[in-house]
């Protein structure tokens, strides 16, 4: 039987990167569910679509096939419609086009039984905002993981500069805070931890502490 174990929390928080080492180290199967919301994103942006607009993205949403895959390296990548555009979805843009999308109710349904199925064939670590209490309610395990938005802000703002972009802290923290508003005041499946959640402040943690720390929650609970 599989087990899946699902994380959640606001943008920054260090999901993806502790999800990503945390899976390497237990042999399960890291999904980045945001990941999917971001290459919808990209693709609404590419049409010129404003994320907002709900019936022009849902129209798109059969022209979109998005994929997990690895590359030759071992290296997990985003493919939509054939294309790696696993370097393309991580800009302050399309992070706000994905938490736009990602409020849309057909969207949320085209998306949800690609995740399902991941749990279920597969061991997997599972991060995203709603995985605990929407995606996958019944996760072995279930963590929610936050820090301070000023915290999640410098962290990525140090991304940014380090991949090369031009950026101002204060934008970068007005994006984070307005993204944190619109995920959890969201009408369908807003940011939330479900009731049997563990919480988990990461605010004054490295990354390998707290890597460290989420590997002995997960096999105390697993």
């Amino acid at each position: 039987m599989s087990i899946a174990i699902a994380i959640d929390g606001p943008a920054g928080a260090g999901k993806s990167t502790i999800a990503k080492m945390a899976a390497k180290e237990l042999g399960f199967i890291y999904v980045d569910t945001g990941a999917l919301y971001r290459a919808i994103g990209l693709y609404a942006y590419r049409k010129g679509v404003s994320g907002d607009d709900r019936d022009a993205v849902e129209a798109l949403l059969n022209e979109i096939k998005v994929e997990l895959s690895f590359n030759d390296k071992g290296v997990q990548i985003v493919l939509l419609n054939g294309e790696d555009v696993s370097g393309l979805i991580r800009t302050p843009e399309i992070s706000m086009m994905a938490s736009a999308v990602s409020a849309i109710p057909a969207v949320r349904a085209f998306l949800l039984d690609t995740q399902r199925d991941m749990a279920h064939t597969k061991n997997v670590i599972m991060d995203g905002r709603d995985i605990g209490t929407v995606v996958l309610p019944d996760a072995k395990l279930k963590i929610f993981l936050f820090a301070s938005p000023e915290c999640r802000a410098k962290r990525r703002y140090d991304q940014l500069l380090a991949d090369g972009k031009e950026v101002n802290f204060e934008d970068v923290l007005r994006d984070v805070i307005e993204r944190d508003y619109n995920d959890s005041h969201r009408d369908i499946a807003p940011l939330k931890p479900a009731d049997d959640a563990i919480m988990v402040d990461t605010s004054d943690e490295d990354r390998d502490t707290s890597i460290e720390r989420l590997l002995k929650i997960m096999r105390d609970h697993i």
